[in-house]
């Protein structure tokens, strides 16, 4: 009698510690609508504390507030790859193809233009970013070393061991550099080479860092936040927003921007 029960007792066990997993994996976060536009350009980058919108149309980056407008283009060098824009007096335009990056102040005049393929020190970028004292984040796909270029004394050092997996996704601030490999573990660097394992990222279609412990991804046009602090580690919370499928999303100071083919909606959120 006993025997005959304990398959019922455990099946029973396993379903009441799933709960907290299964209840923990379906938290909402409210997305409130504030604001909608339409979508008449190529690439949407985000928006600086002064309420500039940054953008890219027929590969011209563009710097628009109502209709105040700044443009900057080089035909030149191709496609625009990246664009940092954490120092809006200082913002960084990556031309991966000719291995070249353009400094622009803030009405878009070029400061400074620098092609890597001329350095004293052979590099390759694949990957960049604006870092602290007059430091540009480099990864050298060259030695697969993540590195720290000064670009007023054209001085570049590497800062970490080199990475065993290549980069999938990465985001830079001023003092760190965070990326996913292929295999979807998360890593950080610092300033000073430090680099600490920040978990494994589950499967996505498009991500973004917020900070060292908290992204959002989606995956199958839904949107989730996820907090590796979380007391339940496999924790995440779906964002509740009202397009059924959207092309990209991007998150800055509570406001959340979700792209489609024809529109642009801003939503507030509040993470947990």
């Amino acid at each position: 009698m006993n025997r005959a029960t304990h398959p019922f007792l455990l099946s029973f066990l396993f379903v009441i510690c799933s709960f907290p997993t299964v209840f923990s994996q379906n938290l909402k976060i409210k997305a409130v609508p504030v604001s909608h536009f339409a979508n008449n350009i190529d690439q949407f980058l985000g928006y600086d504390s002064f309420g500039y919108y940054y953008q890219i149309k027929n590969n011209v980056f563009s710097k628009v507030k109502e209709k105040e407008v700044f443009e900057y283009k080089n035909v030149s060098l191709g496609t625009i790859t990246k664009v940092d824009l954490q120092n809006p007096l200082k913002i960084v335009l990556f031309y991966e193809d000719f291995n070249t990056v353009v400094l622009l102040d803030n009405q878009l005049n070029k400061i400074t233009e620098i092609n890597f393929s001329f350095s004293n020190t052979p590099i390759i970028v694949s990957a960049i970013g604006m870092s602290a004292q007059n430091q540009l984040w480099i990864y050298n796909s060259l030695n697969q070393q993540i590195g720290l270029f000064d670009y007023l004394n054209n001085e570049y050092k590497t800062v970490s061991t080199p990475l065993t997996e290549p980069i999938k996704y990465y985001l830079t601030d001023f003092n760190t550099f965070y990326w996913i490999d292929k295999k979807n573990n998360w890593f950080s660097c610092t300033i000073f080479g430090k680099i600490t394992a920040l978990g494994k990222i589950p499967e996505y279609d498009a991500v973004e860092i917020m900070n060292h412990h908290q992204y959002l991804f989606s995956k199958a046009n839904l949107l989730y936040f996820k907090d590796i602090t979380s007391p339940e580690s496999n924790a995440f919370s779906e964002i509740e927003i009202l397009e059924k499928s959207f092309d990209k999303f991007y998150y800055k100071d509570q406001i959340l921007s979700i792209f489609t083919a024809k529109e642009i909606t801003n939503y507030k959120i509040v993470t947990p």
